[in-house]
This record gives C-alpha cells, structure tokens and sequence, in this order.
C-alpha cells in the first residue's frame, strides 16, 4: 500500500459544494448548489503532491472522480473542509480518503 497507513473510520455524510459531473448525481441534486453524500472515510498520510498537482494536507482528500469530481469543495463532520484533490486506485465509489498529519 504506497499511500501510508490507512484507518476505515465510521460512515459519514459529505457535504460537497460545486460542480458536479452529469452522470454522478440525480438531476434534483446536481442542479442544487449542495448535496449530500454517505462514504465511507479512510485516513491516510504521506507527502508529496495530489493528482491535481496540490501538495498534500490538512483538507486535501482523495475519491473516485466518476462520483466526486476533482475540485469539488465538501464539508466533512469532524474533519471539516476540504477539496477532492487527489485520486487512488483503492478508492473507489462512495470511499473518500482524508489527509492526515500523522500516522497516529
């Protein structure tokens, strides 16, 4: 697993602001300008930069661009902002990957 130490931590609701994909989402909720999502989250934490380019950090979170797409802001309880920055091969559907500063 090159991506550093992963923690499956409980179901959440996501709260992703932006825009989002045709194909993601049900009419009703891609012409609001928020929804919400259940995933499921998994901590991770290395160095270096995303998929888009951003270095990693605190608000930089990893998912499957078919469901969020890249540079969408979310809100995620207990974690807080973020953007969909970065993409795995382990994330896939409604699992989203948050940046940790530790592996603790």
């Amino acid at each position: 697993m090159g991506r550093g130490a992963r923690r499956w931590g409980p179901l959440l609701a996501a709260v992703l602001f932006g825009v989002v994909g045709a194909g993601a989402l049900p009419a009703s909720a891609a012409e609001s300008a928020s929804y919400r999502l259940r995933v499921d989250a998994v901590a991770y934490h290395l160095d270096g930069r995303t998929a888009s380019g951003l270095p990693v950090g605190r608000g930089i979170v990893a998912v499957d661009p078919e469901l969020i797409p890249l540079g969408t802001r979310l809100f995620v309880p207990g974690y807080g902002k973020a953007v969909a920055a970065d993409v795995g091969t382990a994330i896939q559907g409604r699992i989203i990957d948050l940046w940790m500063p530790s592996d603790a």
